[in-house]
């Protein structure tokens, strides 16, 4: 194998591959890398098994083939070479040399009849929808998803394709997150997604309206970029049926402006830190929040003008799950809907209806 390319473009392309290259992994060939020379291409497959990605740049191929490198030394080897044209060639004892200006590498490489084949995904594209808009959905869910082991299945997010919409669903058994958003298709899909996979899949999603392409078989999604392509299995077991847990009624309503609400939650939350709760207190009347937090720490009050609908209401949360939703929210204008002190809060945006969040109170004697 010999090519010759543009650092700035292989260092591109290793990086992306990258992301399926976990090194956890018991076999030694997935800590390497799959590079393809072939027809005036260059492919890079980084996998894990459970994630691979596939992506592709031009390049000069003087001699076609195939070899495995060690990801890590040869994403680094590459990196801190100087901005110019690399040379890289096989030669004798599996020896890959790699040549830039006055530079020159030897690593060894890893026969690639070893490396893993990726499924084969009969791309019979079902859902086209533009990279930003996925990115942005992922990023407004991936939080709320479980970080432990203990129900698998709520460590990915739930992928539903529903009358028209794309639904991103997450929860945690304390919060729940839902991104909405109306696409053109027909089907009826439900796929969970592990977090791991989409949290990946949205550094390399672009901020641009260009398409990505997602077909899903029974046990994979595959999402394509063109020149990048990323499969990922699915999550198998049955995903809590999230719509029953969000509440259709409430007592109170409440519209605020998100960010003086998130500037006071997160002051209040610094005298809030010790212990696991994180706890701070909501007292909501007569127009007025008044959010307190009270530790050996120290103690916080702030006030927040709100408009309120309903009777007033004293509660209390975990600041962090408040600030993880207020965070990604992106109007200016936010409602909460509340029951009780011990019922779940509903956030939502005041204008698009393209969100639902669902945080549980902390139950506190007394109050």
């Amino acid at each position: 194998m010999k090519f010759i390319c543009e650092k700035s473009k292989l260092q591109e392309v290793i990086s992306t591959a990258q992301k399926a290259v976990t090194g956890k992994s018991t076999m030694t060939i997935l800590e390497g890398i799959l590079l393809i020379a072939r027809n005036d291409e260059l492919t890079l497959i980084g996998s894990d098994i459970d994630l691979s990605v596939e992506t592709k740049i031009q390049a000069n191929i003087l001699e076609e083939g195939s070899i495995v490198v060690d990801s890590k030394l040869f994403g680094e080897l590459i990196k801190k070479l100087p901005n110019s044209e690399v040379q890289v060639n096989t030669i004798e004892n599996n020896s890959l040399e790699i040549l830039c200006e006055k530079s020159k590498a030897v690593l060894k490489y890893m026969n690639s009849d070893e490396f893993p084949m990726l499924p084969k995904i009969n791309e019979n594209m079902l859902l086209t929808i533009p990279q930003k808009i996925l990115k942005n959905m992922i990023k407004g869910t991936i939080f709320a998803t479980a970080q432990d082991e203990i129900r698998p299945i709520l460590t990915g997010v739930k992928f539903e394709i529903d009358n028209g919409k794309l639904n991103l669903v997450a929860l945690d058994g304390l919060r729940l997150a839902l991104r909405s958003e109306p696409v053109e298709n027909d089907n009826t899909i439900s796929a969970v997604i592990p977090g791991k996979t989409l949290s990946e899949v949205s550094k390399i999603l672009e901020d641009s309206e260009e398409n990505v392409n997602i077909t899903f078989t029974p046990n994979h999604i595959l999402f394509n970029l063109g020149n990048t392509k990323i499969i990922s299995r699915l999550l198998e077991g049955e995903f809590i049926n999230y719509k029953s847990i969000i509440p259709d009624e409430y007592n109170l309503k409440i519209t605020l402006k998100r960010n003086e609400f998130y500037d006071c939650i997160e002051r209040a939350s610094l005298m809030a830190k010790e212990g696991n709760t994180n706890l701070v207190k909501l007292d909501i009347q007569d127009d007025v929040m008044i959010i307190t937090s009270d530790s050996q720490l120290g103690k916080a009050r702030e006030e927040l003008n709100v408009i309120m609908q309903g009777d007033p209401l004293k509660i209390a949360f975990n600041a962090r799950f408040v600030i993880d939703v207020l965070k990604i929210m992106d109007e200016e204008e936010i409602i909460l809907e509340l029951t009780s002190s011990v019922s779940p809060c509903i956030v939502r945006n005041k204008n698009k209806d393209n969100c639902t969040y669902l945080v549980l109170p902390v139950r506190v004697m007394g109050y």
